[in-house]
């Protein structure tokens, strides 16, 4: 409630039942949590760092929605508390790239630049 009350609006929330591979000790059934995910506003999945299940795709999910927020205009990296930005180092990495290409281009024999 905290977070979804002082943060951005448009924040993205992911709600992760973790060790989805102990079915048996199961604390809180997967209906249970879905629907706390859904009255909350959450996106909802379960993983298990054991075996590995949607430990990816709940990285996955939320980049992808983070994504549409940018594209839709719902979140801008570039005002400043909208909750994400543009990442420095992929600024500096990308800004050497174009400078080291079109300063250096690669050689190789057998090119025609």
């Amino acid at each position: 409630t905290d977070a979804q009350n002082l943060a951005n609006p448009n924040l993205v929330v992911l709600l992760v039942g973790n060790k989805r591979d102990l079915e048996e000790d199961r604390q809180v059934s997967f209906l249970e949590a879905s629907q706390f995910a859904q009255e909350n506003d959450l996106m909802f999945l379960e993983a298990s760092a054991l075996t590995g299940e949607n430990v990816e795709e709940a990285f996955l999910q939320c980049a992808k929605t983070i994504l549409s927020k940018v594209e839709t205009g719902e979140l801008d990296p570039n005002k400043l508390g909208s909750g994400i930005q543009h990442g420095e180092t992929a600024i500096r990495r990308f800004q050497r790239q174009s400078t080291s290409i079109s300063v250096n281009p690669p050689s190789c024999s057998g090119c025609k630049i």
